[in-house]
């Protein structure tokens, strides 16, 4: 059997191509960044990182902030969000719905960060117990549910270790 040969492909074909999955990706991106921008017209008083265009299903925008308080500001604004975004999208969007997500915007710290913040919080907890606070552990271990019975044994086992 012979082989086809197969000529490569040029990569910017499928950037500039209509259909398939990087051309759905930038759809949903411009769509999410447009969205964001109707947003920030109507409530110029909300601070950048406060509210986040989350994802959008259907006819519905959801929409994540930091705070309830920020989400009562945005409910204030309900109305008026959702009839721009009825104008802007030309009916694709007619709906909203805000969620509250304290912790959706909360940046990744990069690995060495993280281990020294991890190394930190371990010798922290550790020189922070006494010799007596290992004893009261034991007490309280004696009459504790067996897997809290365990940890408290871990603990203070961890602190004789360390000749505290």
């Amino acid at each position: 059997m012979a082989r086809r040969p197969k000529k490569p492909k040029d990569m910017s074909t499928l950037f500039n191509s209509a259909t398939g999955t990087l051309a759905q990706i930038q759809a949903k991106t411009n769509s999410l960044s447009t969205l964001s921008d109707i947003v920030r017209q109507i409530c110029p008083d909300l601070p950048e990182d406060t509210f986040n265009i989350a994802n959008f299903v259907q006819s519905t925008l959801i929409i994540e902030v930091k705070s309830p308080v920020w989400g009562q500001r945005l409910q204030f604004e309900r109305n008026t969000i959702c009839q721009a975004l009825i104008i802007q999208t030309e009916g694709q969007f007619s709906q909203i719905e805000i969620k509250v997500n304290p912790q959706g915007h909360r940046q990744v710290p990069n690995q060495a960060t993280y281990n020294r913040h991890q190394h930190a919080m371990n010798n922290s907890s550790v020189q922070n117990i006494s010799s007596g606070t290992a004893s009261h552990l034991l007490e309280i271990a004696e009459n504790a549910p067996e897997g809290l019975k365990r940890k408290l044994k871990k603990l203070a086992a961890n602190v004789n270790k360390t000749g505290q």
